[in-house]
């Protein structure tokens, strides 16, 4: 039960496979998951089939990017997560919809990005607003991204006019806070 004025935060996928199925959000601090609208918008860039790409999700927080690439048909997807109650709820929602496609990892996102040199088809970019971690991790998952691979990014502030060598901008878009960018690896990322 409930304790009296506890709301239940949720998102939910909006599609593929487990499409409308509810994922928990914690009521943690600086916790946001990506809108519904964004996460609709970068898909359509991207197409709504993923089906054999890798994808890392750096900063997993509520999982509702890398939950939706995993909806999508991705062969692979690691979410990395450092908070421990984050890293319960995640794995519950895996066991939950039987994701055998999704992994979760406890660790730190820039660690992950800086061990993964040209592996993911798309990695997923949404560091705790105000760490300014944007422009390093921009950096980092430009080498995790496979040659003609993918970079999103999503922060409280304007994507980097100054992008790592081999990343080039594709699409970018804002909804109020949120401003999100898809970047695509070149040749010269994975170098």
């Amino acid at each position: 039960m409930k304790a009296a004025g506890a709301r239940r935060h949720e998102v939910r996928i909006i599609g593929g496979q487990w499409r409308r199925s509810l994922l928990p959000v914690a009521d943690k601090p600086g916790l946001r998951p990506t809108p519904d609208r964004v996460r609709e918008t970068l898909f359509n860039w991207l197409g709504q089939d993923l089906s054999g790409w890798r994808v890392l999700d750096a900063f997993a927080g509520s999982g509702a990017l890398g939950f939706e690439a995993a909806s999508r048909g991705a062969a692979e997807v690691l979410l990395v997560e450092q908070e421990g109650e984050l890293v319960r709820l995640l794995n519950a929602s895996r066991e939950r919809l039987k994701a055998a496609n999704l992994r979760v990892q406890r660790g730190d996102g820039m660690a992950a990005l800086r061990s993964a040199h040209a592996r993911y088809e798309l990695v997923l970019l949404d560091p705790p607003f105000g760490a300014g971690l944007g422009a390093a991790a921009l950096a980092a998952a430009a080498r995790a991204a496979v040659p003609g691979g993918w970079v999103y990014l999503e922060a409280g502030e304007a994507p980097p006019t100054e992008l790592p060598a081999g990343l080039l901008p594709y699409r970018s878009g804002r909804a109020g806070a949120v401003h999100y960018a898809l970047f695509q690896a070149g040749d010269s990322a994975a170098a």
